[in-house]
Formats: C-alpha cells, structure tokens, sequence
C-alpha cells in the first residue's frame, strides 16, 4: 500500500518543479536578456527616465548643434534606411540606431574630438539627413521611443548592413572585429533579405586593375609584386572570405574590401576570383559586412508582418529589449 502514495507523492514533487520551472520561463524577458535594462550613460543623462539631448556636428557646416536625442534618430532612420519602407522595419532600424548612439556614447564619449555626443560624419558615426524626414519616420520613431538593445545589461555594439546575401555573418567573420565579445551576434539564415532585395541587386560583379589591387594591400602593410592570382584561403561559418591571398601576400578580406573600395566590393559573400590580363574580377552576393541585421531582411520580415521588436530579435540573439525614458 506504501508504493502507491510514494508515486504520488514523486508525481507532486515533479508537478510543482515544473510549475516552478513554467514560472521563471514566463518572467523571463523576451529573448532570454535577464539582467535590466542599461544606464543612460552620464554624459547625456538629465534624470530618471528623461529623453537627453545630443550635441551633433554637422559636417556640411562645421558647427555642433543641439537637439533632442529622439529628433536626431529620425535624421538618422531616414538617411540609413528608405523612409517609404514598412513602419516597422523603420522602427527596427530607430531602435538599433539609438542603441548604436547611446553605445558609442557610453564607451567613448561619442565623438569628443568634435565636442560633441553625435556627428553626420558618416565615416566617423551614422548617416543623418533630416531633409528625408517624412511621416512613416516620425512614426516609427515615436512607437519606438526610448527603446534600446541590451545584452548582460549592457549596449549592444548595434551592427546592421544592407543585405545579408542569404546569410548573416559574426563580428570576427564580417568585420574582423576581435576588441570584445559579441555573443549576441551569430550567424544567421536569411533567406528573406535575397527575397526582399530586387533581382538586379541580389549578385554584383566588381573589376579592378592590378594596380588598384596594390594599393589597396599597401594601405593595410601589404606588399606584392607581380601577381597572377587572387585566392580565398579562408572562409568563415557564413560562406564569407576571411583571408585572400593575392601573389605572395596574405590580407584579412574585410580590411582589404575596405581599402579597395566598400562600395564597389560590396562584400566578402565572393563566390569566384578570375585574373586576366592586367584585370581581377569578383562576383558575389550580399551587400556590406553581414553583421547583425539586414536592412532588406528587416523590410521583408515587416512585410510578412513582423514587428520591430521581432525583427530584431532574428538578427540578435539573447538581447532583451528595454524602454529607458519615456
């Protein structure tokens, strides 16, 4: 008679441990981020859940200018991204910017050789043209306001590009990038962002002189004579060239697409290297470094319906997402 009342009471034990186990699962904040939400960084605070304002150089006039954080965001949706895309890819794309901002401030103190929180200096921080600002912008940025990107309470390094080429690309695959960890940022399959993207634009072919070839690889300590082939030695989870050898000389693929031209080498997704003659040719797939999240992604995601928050959340794993003003 004691063996049945000890399987109910085994049976009880289990029922409540799983309850238990139910429970935590439902408090825990989306995305499996359990740590809080970050600190406005003390440069910019002006109190408890209060919107700051930014200082921003504006490159075209040289001057800094004073502005509520959120209005700087919309110039920045709006240059970064086509302000006639879906709302919520726009919202996504506010909320990585104003995480990149806050996460740049925090580390650096923005951009203090400018004495300023914020520049329109591409090269230096993000696009920024309030010209493009237009009602789907304002929009996105006000459903979004004060939201940012965390992981381990802290800023993400909020990392996007144009088109993903089908798969994302980790920080040290598509970038190089070995200063900290970034747990958050893996490899991801992203068929919608080739969806997304037009025909036209889903491959690219780039040709450059031997010459360019050259300088490139000086600009970052390399040297090669006379050379009669370009090859992947190395590729990365993604399908992404990690090293090329070029002649006798071995370079990191994404330092030798920025120093040959980003925009004409759209990426390191480089499927064939043909040399002929005095000519090198790339063809490829995918436009920019890969990591993070696909601005073509995000507009198909949107278009499929998903919102902000759960675009984000295909491009960023283990982050939480958090409201810090109001």
């Amino acid at each position: 008679m004691k063996r049945p009342n000890r399987l109910r009471s085994t049976l009880a034990i289990l029922m409540v441990l799983l309850l238990l186990v139910s429970c935590r699962a439902m408090r825990r904040p989306e995305g499996g981020q359990t740590s809080g939400a970050p600190a406005i960084p003390s440069a910019i605070a002006r109190g408890e859940r209060q919107e700051p304002e930014l200082k921003v150089y504006i490159k075209e006039t040289g001057q800094v200018k004073t502005m509520p954080f959120e209005e700087y965001i919309a110039g920045v949706v709006a240059a970064e991204m086509d302000p006639k895309w879906p709302i919520e890819a726009l919202a996504a794309q506010a909320i990585l910017a104003r995480t990149f901002t806050l996460e740049k401030i925090a580390r650096e103190g923005g951009v203090p050789h400018r004495n300023a929180h914020a520049s329109t200096d591409i090269e230096e921080f993000q696009a920024y043209d309030a010209s493009r600002i237009n009602d789907n912008v304002r929009e996105a940025v006000r459903l979004t306001r004060g939201k940012v990107v965390a992981y381990n309470g802290r800023y993400i390094r909020a990392w996007f590009h144009a088109n993903s080429g089908g798969k994302t690309a980790t920080a040290l695959e598509g970038l190089a990038f070995d200063k900290e960890p970034t747990p958050y940022v893996v490899a991801v399959d992203d068929p919608i962002s080739v969806e997304a993207t037009p025909p036209e634009d889903r491959t690219w072919t780039a040709t450059f002189s031997k010459s360019e070839i050259a300088k490139a690889l000086e600009k970052v300590g390399q040297k090669t004579g006379s050379f009669s082939t370009v090859e992947i030695v190395e590729r990365g989870e993604s399908g992404r060239a990690l090293t090329l050898r070029v002649g006798n000389a071995t370079v990191s693929a994404p330092a030798f697409r920025l120093a040959v031209g980003s925009t004409k080498l759209r990426s390191t997704l480089i499927e064939s290297i043909k040399v002929s003659g005095d000519k090198v040719t790339f063809t490829g797939k995918g436009y920019g470094h890969g990591v993070g999240m696909s601005q073509w992604g995000a507009k198909g995601r949107a278009e499929r319906g998903a919102n902000a928050e759960d675009i984000i959340h295909s491009y960023f794993h283990g982050v939480g997402i958090f409201k810090i003003w109001d």
